[in-house]
């Protein structure tokens, strides 16, 4: 009796271990609840939905994960970081560092990722000497959004863009070199009045950071090569040899990436362009009319602070192929509400402060006024 209770409460406990994870997960349970209405009331052949999904960028996507997670797991990037702030002695100059090493990893590494690197070092260095720690948390979520704008491999709604686009690696680093550029300096000059030239001293960070050389050198040429197939659009090939060789070597860099994140990619495209094909979303967006550049911007600009910038990039996709002005209006949109992004979500969560959220309110929204009237600005002149 014993056994047979413990196999019936094991069978049991599957379905709830596998609620508690999706409620863990608002987005993914949001994402599941609209699929359920939209299947309900507008419902499609299930085997039809795998077709909504656009698997080149789910792919590349994956990639990167296992990837940058191998970068991750090699100390390369603790070490990096932590040598960098060695160089600092005020406390504007190490926010300048902050932002600007947010803002470089974010453009290879992604903003999510290049966020897990640095918040916990600025954690670390608050340890050491008393630091404006919300802030410094602000500036580094505004700089991963406004560093990854530069290439696809910056953020995912990049990455969608450019599997979209057809255009290659160096030309959508070019068309949106200008609104990064703008957007960087921005930055730098809020940082210049916000933060003071009070005397730091990180002397003390003096703990060992170790580095698997090995592990590190396989991950970056890997990195160049998926890149290259990336470009090419045989992102599924560069995965196969990514994933086969890493579970092979090194599994944990396999096994411990966000697999939920890719679920949630997954079911974006499901839901979202099941949303676009329903009439009258339809005729409201057509009736809207996203036929110029500034209209399409400002779309991607202003949905992004309803449902955040990727669902925005997947679903204006639908109704416009000027990608180039869409990528400007979901990369602005990434300020100004917290939800524009889900860096910005990502960074509040990791610095664990309370009350930050007016504190970052008060920088984003002013920079996503601001940053809206530039990136428009420079849509209709470059």
């Amino acid at each position: 009796m014993p056994i047979i209770n413990e196999a019936r409460s094991a069978r049991l406990s599957s379905p709830r271990r596998l609620l508690a994870l999706v409620a863990k997960e608002p987005v993914l349970s949001l994402l599941l609840i609209a699929l359920a209405f939209l299947q309900a009331f507008h419902p499609r052949p299930w085997t039809s939905l795998p077709g909504l999904v656009d698997w080149q960028t789910v792919l590349t996507l994956a990639g990167l994960l296992i990837l940058t997670k191998a970068l991750e797991l090699s100390g390369t990037l603790t070490w990096f970081a932590h040598r960098v702030v060695h160089h600092v002695h005020s406390e504007r100059s190490l926010a300048y560092w902050l932002v600007t090493l947010a803002a470089v990893l974010s453009t290879i590494l992604t903003n999510d990722v290049a966020l897990f690197v640095v918040v916990p070092l600025v954690l670390s260095l608050n340890e050491l000497t008393p630091l404006p720690l919300k802030r410094l948390v602000i500036f580094i979520a505004l700089a991963v959004n406004a560093g990854s704008i530069l290439t696809p491999f910056g953020n995912p709604q990049n990455l969608f863009l450019w599997q979209i686009s057809g255009v290659s690696f160096g030309g959508f680093v070019r068309a949106l070199a200008p609104l990064c550029a703008l957007m960087m300096a921005m930055l730098y000059a809020m940082t210049t009045v916000s933060f003071k030239t009070r005397p730091l001293d990180l002397s003390q960070d003096t703990v060992a950071q170790p580095v698997d050389r090995a592990f590190a050198g396989v991950a970056a040429v890997l990195f160049a090569a998926f890149v290259l197939l990336a470009d090419s659009h045989h992102a599924g090939i560069g995965l196969i040899g990514v994933a086969g060789g890493f579970l092979i070597w090194r599994r944990d860099a396999v096994l411990k990436i966000d697999w939920l994140l890719l679920l949630i990619f997954v079911f974006m495209f499901i839901v979202l362009r099941s949303v676009a094909a329903l009439p009258w979303v339809r005729e409201t967006i057509e009736h809207i009319g996203l036929d110029t550049p500034l209209r399409a911007y400002a779309a991607g600009m202003v949905l992004s602070q309803g449902i955040s910038n990727v669902p925005a990039a997947i679903m204006l996709a639908e109704f416009t192929k000027d990608w180039r002005a869409l990528a400007f209006g979901v990369s602005v949109g990434g300020f100004g509400i917290a939800i524009g992004s889900l860096a910005n979500l990502i960074a509040v969560r990791l610095a664990k402060r309370r009350g930050m959220w007016s504190q970052f309110h008060g920088f984003s929204i002013p920079f996503w006024i601001v940053g809206g009237m530039i990136g428009g600005w420079v849509l209709s002149h470059f």
